[in-house]
């Protein structure tokens, strides 16, 4: 894990395109929300964990790549694993709604009975509320 924390490059994968690979120094995280879940009291012996995430990275043209990433890994037999991923490279007037599509995206496309919506609608509120305030 640490190798990939070392290295200066990310590749992210958008939604109805190729991913990208972007400098992390040339496209700073502008904002983010998460949150994780898991049954049982202790996470290395639970059955099913889940996270959630929404990521807004912005170069210093205004452009920003707003996406997510939702995992659901199960060790219950015969059912599945899910890992959602996607996201839009939008100019800077667009993020707050780029942000609410990448969201309502994975949760339409989470893929299993279990997909909790109030979960995906939090980490959108709570990454829009981590945006830089608006100056009036």
């Amino acid at each position: 894990m640490a190798a990939q924390s070392d290295n200066p490059k990310i590749t992210i994968t958008l939604t109805g395109r190729r991913p990208v690979t972007v400098a992390k120094s040339e496209w700073p995280i502008l904002a983010e929300a998460s949150d994780f879940d898991h049954d049982g009291q202790v996470e290395c012996q639970s059955n099913v964990r889940e996270r959630w995430r929404i990521t807004v990275r912005r170069h210093e043209d205004g452009r920003a790549i707003v996406y997510g990433v939702y995992r659901y890994e199960t060790n219950f037999q015969n059912a599945r694993d899910y890992d959602v991923r996607g996201g839009e490279l939008v100019e800077a007037d667009d993020i707050e709604a780029a942000i609410q599509r990448v969201g309502a995206w994975m949760r339409d496309h989470s893929g299993h009975e279990n997909g909790d919506a109030a979960r995906f609608d939090a980490i959108i509120r709570e990454c829009l509320a981590n945006l830089p305030a608006e100056e009036l």
